[in-house]
């Protein structure tokens, strides 16, 4: 246990009083963000918890507790919540319903993914206070549309999270970047007076075991390369290299798309130029839940000269690759003009080769596909699977997609030919002096 002469403190309620590691007094100062950050057994989520529930009996507020995905709601803070008001008291105040919970004040908290949610984040109304739950892994454009969301007067966004990248979209937003009106505090399991003795246990042996993992997990320190990265390698080249920067579009050279598609999962797009000696990779979308109409919509808005749509081989296998029209999705993507090729059926395997190769010759667009290198960063692989010999499979997960159609982007990607040398051009080749 950590103990200090100033380790926590009290905030009444009434007869009621919630104590917080001292830590955590910065809750109570007025910022248009809060930013708590850093490792392992630090008290976060409860602390940040215990005040929300404390700010909703002092007046009638609306709280919306996010996180990047939510599929159900047992991957939300409900049921911290729920347990922090058995925990402080309020069970007369509170009532905790199926999806919400709600205050005698009429105080309510709403709790929601921003993935796969994000046109009703848009339209959400009267949120005073915002809760962003392991916002290590949210993306760029989620953020680019929840922050402008949450605008009643005087609200707050509250942030917790335990950093892997320093390349993520949020340690780059709010730590390496702090924005103005901001508290940022790490905070550290040594800041917790109540770290419990079975933690303490697993501290030292990780410290004993594995000092960069244990300063990752338990001292909030960033990591290169996330354990099992497919394309490791690839990106600290393409990262020493400085091939993350501004790439121009060329507006004399088609811009071509690749797909990895999905309605109640992501689709993803990479848009790219192919140059003699170069791939320019200059943009990129993924969103779920939308129809074809809309990613079509969202690609002319770009105002690009499109080529061709690559799309995946197995297209016409699985309903969900129709985006909720009911029709195949080369046949309205033909009707809508665009010139539509199928991938041809690879491997895995060989389509990962196939990207290895081609790394070499990428150049990504820093702001416009933030997200989409992001998700190349954090492709790894699983879990062993026994089949008969060991294999490795890469995790179907959000990065998945995005790696996805980089993936078919390798497989089907040819450089244009060089351009041919003009007559006036040509010179005779100069004759060896010992001919």
């Amino acid at each position: 246990m950590v103990s200090s002469a100033e380790s926590s403190i009290r905030a009444p309620y009434g007869e009621i009083i919630a104590e917080f590691p001292a830590v955590f007094r910065d809750l109570w100062k007025p910022a248009r963000y809060k930013i708590f950050w850093g490792g392992r057994g630090a008290g976060k989520s409860t602390a940040v918890a215990r005040w929300l529930l404390l700010k909703g009996t002092e007046k009638k507020v609306r709280i919306l507790c996010a996180r990047e995905t939510m599929l159900s709601l047992s991957d939300s803070v409900h049921r911290l919540l729920s347990d922090s008001i058995a925990a402080m008291g309020l069970g007369s105040f509170y009532t905790i319903l199926k999806s919400t919970i709600v205050g005698a004040n009429g105080t309510e908290f709403i709790f929601s993914g921003l993935r796969h949610n994000i046109a009703a984040i848009k339209s959400i109304q009267d949120v005073s206070l915002c809760w962003v739950e392991e916002a290590q892994v949210v993306s760029n454009t989620s953020w680019e549309i929840l922050i402008p969301s949450i605008r009643a007067e005087d609200s707050e966004i509250i942030i917790t999270m335990n950093p892997d990248l320093e390349s993520d979209a949020s340690y780059q937003r709010f730590i390496a970047h702090t924005p103005p009106d901001a508290i940022v505090r790490k905070v550290l399991y040594s800041d917790n007076p109540w770290f419990p003795d079975v933690l303490e246990k697993e501290r030292l042996y990780l410290k004993e075991r594995d000092e960069d993992e244990y300063a990752h997990v338990w001292l909030g320190s960033c990591i290169s390369i996330l354990a099992g990265a497919i394309y490791a390698a690839e990106l600290r080249r393409v990262d020493s290299e400085g091939r993350i920067t501004r790439v121009p579009y060329d507006p004399t050279r088609p811009v071509d798309c690749y797909w990895d598609l999905g309605y109640g999962d992501l689709t993803a797009i990479w848009m790219a130029q192919s140059m003699p000696f170069e791939y320019r990779l200059i943009d990129y979308i993924e969103d779920s839940a939308k129809s074809l109409e809309w990613y079509l919509r969202e690609m002319q808005s770009r105002g690009y000269l499109f080529g061709t749509d690559w799309l995946p081989w197995d297209i016409g296998l699985h309903a969900n690759t129709q985006l909720g029209s009911g029709r195949s999705i080369e046949e309205l993507m033909r009707r809508a003009g665009r010139k539509v090729r199928i991938a041809p059926k690879l491997a895995v395997a060989d389509g990962i080769n196939a990207a290895r190769t081609i790394f070499p010759l990428c150049w990504f667009d820093r702001e416009r596909t933030v997200d989409g290198v992001n998700a190349l960063r954090r492709y790894r692989y699983g879990e062993v699977e026994k089949t008969g010999s060991p294999t490795r499979v890469p995790l179907h997960d959000l990065a998945s997609h995005g790696s996805d159609a980089f993936r078919l982007f390798a497989v089907v990607v040819k450089p244009p030919p060089a351009p041919k040398p003009k007559l006036t051009d040509y010179r005779p080749a100069p004759r060896s002096p010992w001919a």
